[in-house]
């Protein structure tokens, strides 16, 4: 089967899933979107409001800026895969709870096999967390290079919301971080095309 039909069976999969609470209560289930063809994968907590009203991830504000800091290294948001931790959005978008994570966290792992990405990028920390299998801080563990299973590269960065609150662009900064990191993101991307 194609990729594509994989992903497509997934997305039929999410939109009638009511395996936990949020299943009942989302007004669209978000399951992720972007080339299943990508080297890349960006890894978000859980959809806002935005992204439950339209049935897509990073939309809001926090998904406007997350093009901008693509966009400002070349890279198309079309061009990479996106999702989220939790597919339903949790109320007042507060942090998906254990159970949550767990009755959803299969849907990740089969888009992670569909898309066989070299690199996953978890914004925040509770993407981070999942990957990491323990609770570390953002600011600790963001640009650091982490070898995970299939020899897949996890590297997290700052979740978007994280910098509309904290918008200093000084030297130092989560601004200015994710700008480095986001550089060292293209480089690796570009070298991913070319092994290909």
């Amino acid at each position: 089967m194609k990729k594509e039909d994989l992903m497509k069976d997934i997305e039929n999969r999410v939109h009638e899933c009511q395996s936990c609470p949020l299943g009942f209560i989302r007004t669209n289930a978000v399951p992720g979107e972007g080339n299943v063809h990508s080297p890349i994968m960006f890894v978000g907590e859980g959809p806002g409001e935005e992204e439950d009203n339209q049935g897509r991830p990073f939309v809001g504000r926090a998904g406007q800026l997350l093009t901008k800091i693509l966009e400002s290294v070349n890279i198309r948001r079309e061009e990479v895969y996106i999702t989220n931790v939790v597919k339903c959005r949790p109320p007042n978008n507060r942090v998906p709870t254990a159970l949550e994570i767990q009755a959803c966290s299969h849907f990740l792992i089969a888009q992670i096999e569909v898309i066989n990405p070299r690199m996953i990028i978890p914004l925040g920390s509770t993407a981070a967390t999942f990957f990491l299998g323990k609770e570390e801080s953002i600011t600790k563990i963001r640009g650091k290079e982490i070898m995970w299973k299939g020899g897949i590269i996890v590297f997290p960065m700052f979740h978007p919301s994280y910098l509309l609150r904290n918008p200093s662009k000084e030297k130092g900064s989560p601004k200015d971080l994710t700008w480095q990191d986001i550089k060292k993101v293209r480089s690796y991307y570009e070298s991913f095309l070319k092994a290909k």
